[in-house]
């Protein structure tokens, strides 16, 4: 499965809602996923909310160069779906 984000919006405190190229919305908190060097700018929540979607990479970047896959932010918003665990594994991001 090859996911993109189509769009999204700041929603609040590290909160990002985000509608995803196979239609699914969902909110990815990324509160504890903020980690290293290239983070740790956006541990302000200002600075954090001033992201966009880049088209071209099809994921959510930072004026800092920061960025996530898209797979990750799909994880963060519905790891807790019990029909998308094998798809998580798959990815690596639960064993």
């Amino acid at each position: 499965m090859f996911l993109h984000i189509k769009d999204a919006r700041h929603v609040e405190n590290y909160k990002v809602e985000i509608l995803f190229s196979n239609g699914k919305q969902g909110i990815a908190d990324l509160k504890t996923a903020l980690k290293g060097p290239a983070f740790e700018a956006l541990k302000n929540e200002e600075k954090f909310a001033e992201f966009v979607v880049d088209t071209e990479l099809g994921t959510i970047v930072w004026s800092n160069g920061a960025d996530l896959a898209p797979e990750f932010f799909y994880f963060q918003a519905f790891k807790h779906e019990p029909e998308l665990q094998s798809q998580f594994k798959q990815w690596g991001y639960i064993t």
